[in-house]
């Protein structure tokens, strides 16, 4: 069910197996109304419970502020808490830091109490065949729902200034994309080669139509640009082909004995 605090009210939205998983380790997140999740009390006792039962990141002594959830400065408590713990998410991002935390929780949870948790697994020789199947292509059995897989997204989407959305597969194509076009050997090679260009008036390129928006005509102007640009760049390897080519078939070899061109 969703997950509430002791006064029934929720913390988070939920839904997907891997909250179901987090639920069965985690008692305490049990309940039935989620119209109240952004309760500002209930998420701050929600916090302060993971703390204090499952996290365990502060000694006892060192609580004191995140516990005093009636303070102003809380929220600056919270910021330096998700540092501490090393939470890849900011206190704006109070979903994905909700998701990561409780995964962090799960985690230690289980290091707890694996014994208890494994005890009841009943060998299946099928279960272990599909999960083996799974393992070996982790990309196309990806859960997006996992905090794990949506902080290391985030993690990467920062690094590489790539813009936030709200589909984290979106933003891991696109990690793909720049990794692809600007961070492979041949791409950096390529890259270190290249020579600055010359500044291009666009005023001088006639664009062929108009938007009726000057932002949008230059934006057109520069694709149209790049596109021409990609173009030579096609050709020339055309070109390179041709030559490669030609380079065989053109060099034949001649006997003057037998008066004609042939091997």
């Amino acid at each position: 069910g969703p997950c509430a605090l002791p006064s029934g009210k929720c913390c988070r939205p939920h839904g997907g197996s891997s909250w179901v998983k987090e639920q069965q380790g985690l008692p305490y997140l049990t309940g039935q109304n989620e119209e109240d999740r952004e309760d500002e009390t209930e998420f701050r006792n929600f916090i302060v419970w993971l703390e204090d039962q499952k996290i365990r990141h502060y000694k006892i002594e060192d609580r004191g502020n995140l516990r005093n959830i009636h303070s102003s400065d809380w929220p600056k408590f919270f910021e330096k808490y998700l540092r501490d713990v090393n939470c890849p998410f900011k206190i704006q991002d109070r979903q994905e830091a909700i998701d990561w935390l409780l995964g962090l929780a799960v985690r230690l949870e289980y290091g707890d109490n694996a014994e208890k948790y494994n005890k009841d697994l009943v060998p299946d020789n099928t279960k272990n065949a599909d999960n083996a199947a799974k393992n070996a292509e982790p990309l196309i059995n990806l859960d997006v729902n996992n905090p794990d897989f949506k902080a290391g997204v985030m993690a990467l989407a920062n690094l590489l200034q790539i813009q936030r959305h709200d589909d984290y597969l979106v933003m891991l194509k696109a990690i793909r994309i720049l990794v692809q076009e600007r961070l492979t050997q041949d791409a950096v090679a390529k890259a270190n080669q290249m020579k600055e260009g010359l500044p291009v008036a666009l005023d001088k390129h006639i664009l062929g139509f108009d938007t009726g928006d000057a932002v949008l005509n230059e934006a057109a102007q520069i694709l149209r640009l790049l596109h021409i640009e990609e173009l030579r760049e096609l050709q020339t390897k055309i070109n390179e082909a041709i030559v490669a080519v030609q380079a065989i078939i053109a060099d034949p070899k001649t006997d003057h004995r037998l008066g004609k061109v042939g091997r």
